[in-house]
């Protein structure tokens, strides 16, 4: 039955409101479940559904209106686009059937389906592209619809046309800003592991601050870090963070090509296992026993050499994305060159060590002996003139006499600079008095000390322990290589700081030639005050003397301080 003028013109105004509801709803879930609603209406239909496409053409969304919860729980299966929803997939025009079983696309209805007869389908068009239809069964006041039906669905469907895309639009640039918001999380943390890994030098601080990190960003239970050993077969775990470490500990060696560890290490790329429990590669029982679900290994690498492996486990049945396994690969690449630069500075450390024990040798040959031996040739021309010319043998043994002193000196400098010291229990004021006492006595030379107004027996060890090996080494300085007559040394200390000060009047020597990384000692003064946390300060010229201040805190210094 065809509709009057004015009930047309009446669903004509009531379709116009709703479509102006329609666009502004831009959650794409809320709005299918809308147009399902409305088309129901509009149509008189006891069921309407909304079916949206993907970029393949396949049915990847479906909304119905019309049944309850319990119905829809019963059918074994969403529609999968066969019968009416297959022939009206792809279609330009609308499809209108009085009896569905009639129709020969027809496909039946799965089990605990209700009784559909009568059908009107529509499809969603924006220009060339079909987004989805609107399927209706079961007119509720005649046998089957009627063309007015069909226009006024039609119409529906071209306002839900641009609904649908402005609601896609919408979730494609929400998806986008949480991606992009991912990315600056994740570009924050690999800044914040390249700061933190760029600022040591020292193996073992790497090691903890880069496994730290990634173990608290992943929030994972537990991550660990194999270093490959020299023999380069051998994986062995060197540290582990986190929950369950004595099933970690149990297996801590594998060799290259053996268990997880061992195949990254072989392939040289990221390895993630989803189901530890019936992965045969995963050779650790006892961490499969402690509940752990899947784990994400990655090499440590440096350029074209493998440094280790580290791994993240979790006891989470949610696997680790794609994100997070590039994020882990970029974070192993980061800290592989860092594993290499901390073992290379080792490696340079020795040599200068042998450098330096060489030079000495070296000064001592040519130096220390040749001075002596210098001494011995002109004790024997002695021999020749003392009958002879007394006064002139008299000058000459005076003069050896001197030439003795002047090597004992120099043998006791360097016997200052090369012997060991600790500070023990006795703290660091007796420590450095100790020091000043041993240099008066092995160098002849004037040494005072000025001590502190504040006590700084709180001072923690390590950083009393750091004072007091400067101290020895910028007294070796002086007495080896800047000849002083005279040191002063000075001890104070502020609320927050200890500082001490080493002043000489020696030949000093010029800063801008100074290379800090071999010899004197400076790097190594260096590297103690900045390992506790303070700084050290240097100041030289060409025969003007030389002054070393550095400063400590007084308290130890906290993590992500």
């Amino acid at each position: 039955m065809l509709l009057t003028r004015e009930q047309l013109q009446e669903r004509l105004f009531a379709l116009h409101r709703a479509s102006l509801e329609l666009v502004k709803d831009v959650s794409l879930e809320t709005l299918l479940e809308r147009i399902a609603s409305v088309a129901c209406e509009q149509a008189h239909a006891h069921y309407a559904a909304l079916g949206v496409l993907d970029d393949k053409g396949e049915l990847f969304k479906f909304v119905s209106v019309g049944m309850t919860d319990s119905q829809i729980k019963r059918i074994p299966h969403p529609p999968k686009g066969d019968g009416l929803i297959g022939e009206l997939i792809g279609a330009e025009y609308p499809l209108r059937v009085p009896v569905i079983s009639d129709h020969p696309r027809s496909a039946g209805f799965p089990a605990h389906h209700p009784k559909m007869t009568s059908f009107l389908g529509v499809p969603i068009r924006a220009g060339d592209k079909q987004l989805g239809q609107i399927y209706l069964t079961e007119k509720k006041d005649a046998s089957e619809f009627n063309a007015d039906d069909e226009m006024i669905i039609q119409m529906l469907a071209a306002y839900a046309a641009t609904a649908i895309q402005n609601a896609m639009l919408y979730e494609q640039m929400k998806e986008r800003d949480l991606a992009l918001t991912r990315r600056n999380v994740d570009m924050a943390l690999l800044n914040g592991i390249a700061s933190a890994l760029t600022s040591s030098l020292e193996l073992d601080e790497i090691l903890n601050k880069t496994l730290g990190l990634v173990v608290n960003y992943m929030k994972v239970e537990a991550g660990e870090i194999f270093l490959l050993e020299e023999d380069k077969t051998t994986l062995r775990m060197v540290l582990h963070r986190g929950q369950a470490a004595e099933a970690f500990w149990t297996s801590n060696t594998f060799h290259v090509g053996e268990g997880y560890p061992g195949i990254v290490a072989r392939t040289r790329q990221p390895m993630v296992g989803m189901h530890l429990a019936n992965d045969t590669n995963f050779l650790r029982d006892a961490v499969v026993q402690a509940g752990f679900q899947q784990i994400a290994c990655v090499p440590l690498l440096a350029g074209d050499n493998l440094m280790g492996v580290m791994s993240v486990a979790t006891r989470e049945i949610e696997p680790f994305d794609e994100r997070s396994v590039q994020l882990l690969t970029a974070v192993g690449a980061w800290a592989g060159l860092s594993i290499e630069n901390a073992r290379l500075h080792t490696n340079a450390r020795r040599l200068a060590v042998l450098e330096e024990r060489n030079r000495i040798g070296m000064d001592l040959h040519d130096g220390i002996i040749q001075s002596i031996y210098g001494v011995g040739l002109a004790l024997e021309g002695v021999q020749h003139i003392l009958s002879e010319d007394p006064r002139s043998a008299k000058d000459r043994i005076q003069h050896a006499i001197d030439g003795l002193n002047q090597a004992i000196r120099d043998i006791r400098a360097y016997i200052l600079d090369l012997r060991p010291r600790q500070l023990d229990n006795e703290g660091l004021l007796n420590g450095i008095k100790r020091l000043i006492a041993e240099y008066r006595a092995n160098t002849f030379s004037e040494i005072s000390l000025t001590e502190p107004d504040l006590d700084l027996k709180d001072l923690p060890h390590t950083h009393a322990l750091a004072l007091f090996h400067i101290c020895q080494e910028s007294l070796a300085n002086a007495a080896k290589h800047a000849k002083a007559k005279n040191v002063q040394v000075a001890v104070w200390a502020t609320a927050e700081r200890a500082l001490l000060e080493i002043r000489d009047d020696g030949a000093g020597f010029d800063l801008d030639k100074m290379q800090t990384s071999i010899g004197h000692g400076l790097a190594n003064m260096q590297t103690r005050a900045h390992a506790v946390g303070g700084d050290l300060d240097l100041s030289s010229a060409p025969g003007d003397g030389t002054t070393v201040l550095v400063w400590v805190p007084r308290a130890v210094r906290q993590p992500n301080s």
